[in-house]
C-alpha cells in the first residue's frame, strides 16, 4: 500500500509499473546508478482529482527528482560552499559530472531557512561593486546572517523593521542613512553606535592633528646628546622638497587653495582638476603643503653595515659602482647592484652618504602612540611621548581628551560624556570640534555604545564573510545568489559544527 500524493489515502490498486533510474552518491569512487521498478496505482478516493499516482520510496526517491535524497543534498551542500564553477569542479571529483548551471540552478532551488525577528539586530553596509553600497542584517544573538539587499536608504530597512516587527536593540554605525531608517521603522528600538566606529573616528581626528602639527614632531627625537638628528633631518628636509612627489604636493595644493578662495565647493573644484572630492578637502584644510606630504621613514637597509667601507673606497679614488658591489660582494653583501649605485648617487653630487638615521614620526605614528594605552605602549614610545607632549601644547590637549574618552570605555560609563563634548568644542581644534558635533547629533546612541555590552563586531565579522564569497565568484554574483549563499554557508558552518564527534581511538 501506498498513499495518494493528493489526498494521502492508502491504496493497493495497482495501475502499471515502470523503471525509474536514480543517481546516487559514489562507491568506492565509482559512479552509482539505481534502476528501481516502482507501481503506479489509482486513487481509491472518488473526491480526490489525482486518478493515478507513483508510489515513493522513503529515503530514496522524491518526486520530479532524478537523484537520491542524499546525492541531492550533497550537490547543495557543495554548491552552498563552492558556488557554481568551484562546485561542479569538486563534484567531478567526486566522479559526479554536473555543470555550473546546474548546481547553481540548486543552489538557488534550496529554501532559505524561515526568518525570526530578532531582539538585538546588527545593520551594517558593505561595497557591492564599485561604488554601489549594500545592506546587510545579522542577528546578533546567533550571529547569523538574516538578509542582504543592494542600497543602503532608509525607506528600505525602516520597510523591513514595519514588516518584522519585535526588534529592541539595534547596533549600527554612525551612518545618518540607517539611523533614520531604524528610527522610522522601529522607533522604541534602542539604537546603540559601535565603539571601534566611534574610537575609529576619534583616531583619524588625532591624526589630522597629529598632521597640522608636523613641525611638532621632531621633538619626539633623543636630545642631541644621545644622537644627532638635526642636520639628518635638514638634510632629509632638503631632498625632499627637491623631489618629484613634493613638487607635485606643493603644485596642488597652490590650485586647491587658489580655487577654493574664490568660495567654491569642493565638488566644483574636484571636477575641474580631476581630482576626488576627499582629496581636494584634505589639501583645501591643510595650511602648508608639507601637511598633505608623506614623508615614509628610512627603512635598514642590508647595506647599512657596509656604507664606512664604501665611503673609504670612494675616497681612495675608486668611483665605479659595479666594481665597488663586486668588493663588497667577496665581503659577504647579498644585495643588489642597483642598491649600490643609489647609495653612492650623493657621492657623485658632492653630498654625504645617505647614512641609517632615525626620522620623526609620522602623524599616523603619533596617532597610535596617543590612541594605545599607557600600559600597552613599548618602552622607545613611552619615552618619546612625553617629550612631543611638552613640546606641543596641541597635542597634549588631544592626547589628555583621548584618555578621558579611554576610560569612559574601559568603565562603561557615560556620566561625563556630555562634559567631554564640551571640552572637545572648547578645545581649540577645528577636527576634535566637529566630532564634537557629531557626537551630539546621535549622543543618546554614542552614550548606549559606552554603557551596553551590544556592538557591532558580528557585522563586521559576516562583512568579511561577504567579501570572500564575492571573491569565490569573481565578483560576478548577483544579489540573490549573493543573499543565498551568505545566508545558507553560516546555517551550513552551525549544522556541521554542531553535530556531536565520535570518541577519540
Amino acid at each position: 500500500m501506498a498513499p495518494c500524493t493528493g489526498c494521502g489515502r492508502l491504496s493497493e490498486w495497482c495501475h502499471s509499473r515502470y523503471i525509474r533510474r536514480l543517481a546516487d552518491v559514489t562507491l568506492a569512487g565509482r559512479s552509482v546508478r539505481i534502476g528501481l521498478s516502482v507501481r503506479r496505482l489509482y486513487c481509491e478516493n472518488a473526491a480526490c482529482p489525482k486518478v493515478a499516482f507513483a508510489e515513493q520510496v522513503a529515503g530514496l526517491t522524491v518526486r520530479y527528482q532524478r537523484r537520491t535524497p542524499q546525492l541531492q543534498r550533497l550537490v547543495e551542500d557543495v554548491g552552498v560552499v563552492l558556488a557554481g564553477r568551484g562546485g561542479a569542479r569538486m563534484l567531478r571529483i567526486l566522479n559526479i559530472r554536473l555543470s555550473r548551471c546546474t548546481v547553481l540552478s540548486q543552489l538557488m532551488r534550496v529554501p532559505l531557512p524561515p526568518l525570526v525577528t530578532p531582539r538585538v539586530l546588527g545593520v551594517d553596509d558593505f561595497a557591492l561593486y564599485g561604488d554601489t553600497y549594500g545592506t546587510l542584517l545579522v542577528d546578533a544573538t546567533t550571529r547569523l546572517p538574516l538578509t542582504l539587499w543592494e542600497g543602503r536608504d532608509a525607506d528600505q530597512l525602516s520597510r523591513w523593521l514595519r514588516e518584522h516587527p519585535g526588534v529592541e536593540v539595534a547596533c549600527r554605525d554612525g551612518s545618518l542613512t540607517y539611523r533614520q531608517g531604524i528610527a522610522g521603522g522601529a522607533p522604541d528600538a534602542v539604537q546603540v553606535s559601535d565603539r571601534f566606529d566611534l574610537w575609529q573616528g576619534l583616531s583619524r581626528r588625532v591624526q589630522d592633528i597629529a598632521s597640522a602639527h608636523r613641525g611638532c614632531l621632531p621633538a619626539a627625537l633623543p636630545p642631541a646628546g644621545e644622537s644627532d638628528p638635526a642636520p639628518a633631518e635638514a638634510t632629509a628636509g632638503n631632498n625632499t622638497e627637491d623631489s618629484r612627489a613634493a613638487r607635485h604636493a606643493r603644485r596642488l595644493f597652490e590650485a586647491v587653495q587658489a580655487l577654493t578662495r574664490t568660495g567654491r565647493s569642493h565638488s566644483s573644484v574636484a571636477r575641474e582638476l580631476g581630482l576626488d572630492r576627499r582629496t581636494v578637502g584634505k589639501y583645501a584644510r591643510a595650511g602648508t603643503w608639507q601637511e598633505v606630504m608623506r614623508r615614509p621613514p628610512r627603512k635598514p637597509s642590508v647595506l647599512d653595515p657596509y656604507l664606512d667601507y664604501l665611503q673609504q673606497r670612494w675616497d681612495e679614488g675608486q668611483h665605479s659602482a659595479k666594481i665597488l658591489h663586486e668588493e663588497l660582494q667577496t665581503k659577504g653583501y647579498l644585495g643588489h647592484y642597483q642598491r649600490v649605485k643609489m647609495a653612492v648617487a650623493p657621492l657623485r653630487r658632492g653630498l654625504p652618504l645617505d647614512e641609517p638615521r632615525e626620522r620623526p614620526p609620522s602623524p599616523r605614528e603619533v596617532a597610535r602612540w596617543i590612541t594605545t594605552h599607557p600600559h600597552r605602549r613599548s618602552l622607545r614610545v613611552n619615552d618619546r611621548l612625553p617629550r612631543l607632549l611638552d613640546h606641543c601644547p596641541e597635542l597634549r590637549r588631544t592626547h589628555d581628551l583621548v584618555r578621558r574618552f579611554a576610560a569612559m570605555l574601559d568603565h562603561h560609563d557615560a556620566t561625563p560624556l556630555t562634559g567631554w563634548l564640551n571640552d572637545l568644542s572648547l578645545s581649540g581644534l577645528t577636527p576634535l570640534a566637529g566630532l564634537a558635533g557629531a557626537f551630539r547629533e546621535d549622543q543618546h546612541a554614542v552614550a548606549q555604545g559606552i554603557t551596553t555590552p551590544y556592538n557591532s563586531g558580528v557585522n563586521d565579522g559576516r562583512i568579511t564573510d561577504v567579501k570572500l564569497q564575492k571573491r569565490l565568484m569573481a565578483g560576478r554574483a548577483g544579489v540573490p545568489l549573493l543573499r543565498h549563499r551568505v545566508v545558507l554557508i553560516a546555517h551550513l558552518r552551525r549544522r556541521y559544527a554542531d553535530r556531536p564527534t565520535g570518541p577519540c581511538r
